[in-house]
């Protein structure tokens, strides 16, 4: 089969890899119908390289039909459209059934003391294959492979259960926003998107996105959020409590986290991580799991701006185990933090209604810039990086053809990307 492979920094290829098959009795094999790129992934893509094998196939958020199952995979069969969570959990341990699938007992990667093991995140997260490719084999599927209506909708109105919605669900519970009361998300990519039209559609009265990329902006202003533009606004905390009571918001979501190309983060962080990436990977590993430093510019602007006795919300990823952190800012303050992989498995059931709705009161169907061929994969991860052709959200499509080109679909008179077809 054709699939995205990791091959060293900045440097990904679609290739030949052999087919998947099933070597355990709980997984599946689906075929890939649309696979999307995730801020996540340009972590692997640049910073965290050293964990990660040349050939190693990337991707976290698939979602197809079913070919094959096993023995024990009971609720999709062959033929059954599905969408596949990032995380590899089992559903019956200690920690799923209290609802932290993120940290899956039966998966979890203890050689490297995380968490539950994801798809295509590499040797951190247990060296699972991931879904950007024409087939992908599914741990774990007798509970985590979800159906999903075979409707003639297109698949960016599920694709999202993979990752966006729930993650972007959990950033809005885990920042504890009162109804009629206020939240911030600092950075608009997919996931900022996301939390800032759950927070609405789950009863803030002030929303205030922030970001400095002129697309990203527009799309928020155009789903009802107030927008802060960085290029314009001098002192952040002081414009949010402006609009804020003079107090300052009651949550934060970061959906930023590390950067691994932004433009928030101290020079040297950024030293360090590129110093890393010059050493071979045996060298490199400790470096970046016993000296790693963060760059923290989205975490200390949270921290400036939330309100005393606020919360904040980490969503991005943050990989650092030496980051600075102002603690005393944080005490006196006395700020609330919570943070994690989202635990996918968690929130879908509740979700499900909610992308399914005709209406899309979430918007998942004006999320996607870009919808082409995995084999654009390469100059589509380029673009994503770059924030190039107003690419917010790029959705491969392993059953086209390669367009040759990235053009940026066209919206309509409304400013909406129309979705394609579902294959």
């Amino acid at each position: 089969m054709r699939a995205l492979t990791w091959q060293g920094k900045e440097d990904v290829r679609v290739e030949d890899v052999p087919d998947p098959e099933i070597t355990e009795p709980t997984d599946a094999v689906i075929k890939v119908t649309s696979t999307a790129i995730c801020g996540s992934d340009l972590h692997l893509y640049s910073p965290l390289g050293a964990f990660i094998d040349p050939g190693y196939v990337l991707g976290h958020e698939p979602m197809g039909i079913v070919q094959e199952v096993g023995s024990e995979v009971t609720r999709v069969k062959p033929g059954d459209r599905v969408v596949i969570p990032f995380n590899v959990s089992c559903g019956s341990c200690w920690m799923c059934a209290r609802g932290l699938q993120s940290q899956c007992e039966t998966t979890q990667v203890r050689e490297q003391n995380t968490g539950a093991s994801l798809l295509g995140f590499g040797k951190l997260y247990g060296a699972v294959p991931g879904g950007q490719a024409e087939y992908l084999r599914v741990p774990q599927a007798h509970y985590g492979a979800i159906p999903v209506p075979d409707d003639g909708e297109p698949d960016e109105r599920y694709l999202y259960l993979s990752d966006v919605v729930p993650t972007a669900w959990q950033a809005v519970e885990y920042a504890g926003v009162p109804d009629g009361g206020s939240v911030v998300v600092l950075g608009l990519g997919p996931i900022g998107q996301m939390s800032a039209r759950i927070a609405r559609h789950r009863g803030a009265a002030r929303v205030i996105g922030v970001d400095l990329v002129p697309e990203r902006l527009a799309m928020a202003r155009r789903h009802g959020i107030d927008t802060l533009d960085l290029r314009d606004v001098d002192d952040l905390p002081a414009a949010v409590r402006d609009l804020t009571g003079g107090r300052g918001p009651d949550g934060v979501i970061d959906a930023v986290g590390m950067e691994a190309h932004g433009s928030l983060g101290s020079s040297v962080a950024e030293a360090i991580q590129k110093g890393a990436n010059l050493l071979p990977d045996a060298l490199a590993r400790p470096v970046i799991k016993n000296l790693g430093v963060d760059r923290l510019g989205a975490l200390h602007l949270a921290i400036s701006t939330v309100r005393r006795g606020g919360t904040i919300s980490l969503s991005g990823i943050y990989g650092g185990v030496v980051d600075p952190v102002p603690m005393l800012e944080l005490f006196d303050k006395q700020v609330n933090l919570r943070m994690g992989q989202a635990n996918v498995r968690h929130w879908t059931d509740d979700l499900m209604p909610l992308v399914s709705d005709p209406a899309d009161p979430l918007g998942v169907l004006d999320l996607r810039t870009h919808r082409l061929s995995l084999e654009d994969g390469p100059e589509a991860y380029e673009t994503f990086q770059k924030k190039q052709d107003g690419a917010i959200k790029i959705v491969l499509d392993p059953t086209i053809p390669a367009t040759g080109a990235l053009p940026r679909l066209a919206t309509d008179a409304e400013g909406i990307a129309p979705t394609a077809d579902r294959p």
